[in-house]
């Protein structure tokens, strides 16, 4: 019996006649040719509240149950989602950290300050061997962005020396002094973070000059390749990408952008937790946007790189909304099932440009902003957004197959966007998954999905969904909004037939 494993999640682009009352969706499962890149559902990990100690690290002596200082729950959790790439130190605080002061002894260490998220005194246990470690026990790639601010060319070069080489240099027999034998393997660097900001407030020009100094010195290693990624632009910044291509662009493999679904940068956000239906329709159409940015980047890039070689990095993205009144810990934030529509939008829209989106990163990846994780001393709970990412973990590989939507379209501050989302992919296995959302808060949505000649006999599956748009887990009410079970799918002579709720993220297999 042959098995098609399906995910889905509505939003589409056309208005259907409002005689039929039913959204159509085809999938061309014949026309795949791109693979989705897993790197896409990569994690972000910085300095900057409680997101490497308390989140992540707790040292080995703590009472919360850890492996050799890593937080046992927390990374049994990551090790479910099985991340593809996970990016650190930074983010702001990468372009005022300087390695050696996180290598060695943990008790010889120096403090700092981190300057940039309200001078929070580090003890530098968290370093350099404790990220790549991490990244091994994860199975996944480690991501390092590099001190272009407020470093030296030396400085960087010899981190890479540090981590990569196998050879008799002063760099890597310090490494070995520390407890390294072998280098660790290092395929993603990133020269700079938002050097037009935080990372130094550069014109493009002269950031493009310094990228392709720091990036000379940046060497390859005993058979480690570098994947080099120049710190690129934030949102609509389309003159940014411009210049970069025009100087840089044969000189580096991938190009960063960041985009969040934020309301402005003064005064406040927005709360994560108090909002009406307005704001949820606000955020939907605001993350969508991401698409029509997205596309601009790619023409620019398409202009000066028609053979495809940078790949787009969307290396940090997600919701900002206010810190989480009472916490001390900042830009902790909770997160709803309205951040978990965000996460699905976003990735479907991923994956559909998934030719020349090579990565992307989600802000991140517990305790700060959308995260996967909460952490309170010993207390752990896992969001809406991490449910996501568990149901879409399943096109990481696979082959996006177009499709087609035929839906009703939703209406906020006079912009018409869709009510359905769907993204497609077929895996190594010949397994189709299709993930699914209805975005719409208020009514559920029946939709046929026109599979072609694909037979299917039955159909189980999941779904996320809760009894308000703003609902959250909680320490004490982990459980307020997870996947359950489905059944509002059939099985049609065209495919199926599937009747969603509102405000609903599904996960189907079909058999």
């Amino acid at each position: 019996m042959k098995k098609i494993l399906l995910s889905v999640l509505l939003m589409g682009s056309m208005t259907l006649s409002a005689q039929t009352g039913v959204s159509k969706i085809t999938i061309h499962a014949d026309q795949g040719k791109n693979v989705i890149n897993k790197e896409i559902y990569g994690q972000f990990a910085e300095h900057l509240g409680t997101c490497i100690y308390g989140g992540i690290w707790v040292g080995e002596n703590s009472p919360i149950p850890n492996t050799k200082g890593y937080r046992n729950d927390v990374l049994n959790a990551l090790k479910e989602l099985q991340i593809p790439v996970l990016r650190w130190p930074g983010g702001c605080f990468a372009d005022e950290y300087h390695w050696m002061d996180g290598i060695g002894p943990r008790e010889k260490r120096s403090t700092i300050s981190n300057n940039n998220w309200g001078g929070v005194i580090e003890d530098n246990s968290f370093g350099t061997n404790e990220f790549f470690n991490l990244c091994e026990m994860l199975g996944c790639e480690p991501y390092l962005s590099g001190n272009v601010g407020s470093g030296t060319v030396e400085e960087l070069a010899k981190w890479i020396e540090y981590i990569t080489s196998a050879g008799n240099s002063p760099m890597a027999n310090l490494r070995r002094q520390n407890g390294r034998e072998k280098p660790w393997k290092l395929k993603y660097l990133g020269v700079g973070n938002e050097s037009w900001g935080c990372g130094g407030n550069m014109t493009p020009d002269y950031y493009s000059d310094l990228y392709r100094r720091y990036s000379t010195y940046c060497r390859d290693y005993d058979g480690n390749r570098l994947f080099k990624i120049a710190s690129g632009a934030s949102d609509y910044d389309y003159h940014w990408t411009e210049t970069l291509m025009k100087n840089v662009g044969d000189r580096m493999q991938g190009i960063s952008l960041h985009y969040y679904t934020v309301k402005g940068w003064n005064g406040s956000k927005g709360s994560a937790t108090k909002f009406d239906k307005s704001d949820y329709l606000w955020t939907m159409g605001k993350c969508l946007e991401i698409e029509d940015v997205v596309k601009k980047h790619i023409a620019i890039m398409d202009k000066y790189d028609p053979k495809n070689r940078v790949g787009l990095m969307v290396d940090e993205w997600g919701t900002w909304w206010d810190q989480e009144p009472g916490s001390h810990s900042a830009l902790y934030q909770q997160n709803s099932l309205r951040d978990a529509f965000v996460a699905a939008l976003t990735l479907n829209i991923f994956n559909k440009y998934t030719e020349r989106v090579k990565m992307a990163n989600i802000a991140q990846i517990v305790n700060v902003l959308q995260a996967m994780i909460l952490t309170d001393g010993p207390k752990m709970v896992l969001t809406p957004t991490y449910y996501v990412f568990d149901m879409y973990k399943v096109h990481m590989g696979a082959t996006n197959l177009p499709l087609d939507i035929q839906c009703d379209s939703l209406v906020s501050n006079n912009k018409k966007f869709a009510a359905i989302s769907a993204s497609a992919s077929k895996d190594a296995k010949g397994l189709i998954h299709i993930t699914l959302a209805n975005v719409d808060p208020d009514k559920e949505q029946k939709i046929d999905i026109d599979l072609a000649n694909l037979k299917i006999k039955s159909v189980s599956g999941t779904i996320l969904t809760a009894k308000t748009i703003d609902a959250y887990n909680t320490f004490d009410n982990p459980k307020a909004v997870v996947p359950e079970a489905f059944t509002g799918a059939k099985v049609i002579k065209s495919g199926l037939s599937v009747t969603v709720p509102a405000k609903a993220i599904i996960s189907l297999e079909l058999m």
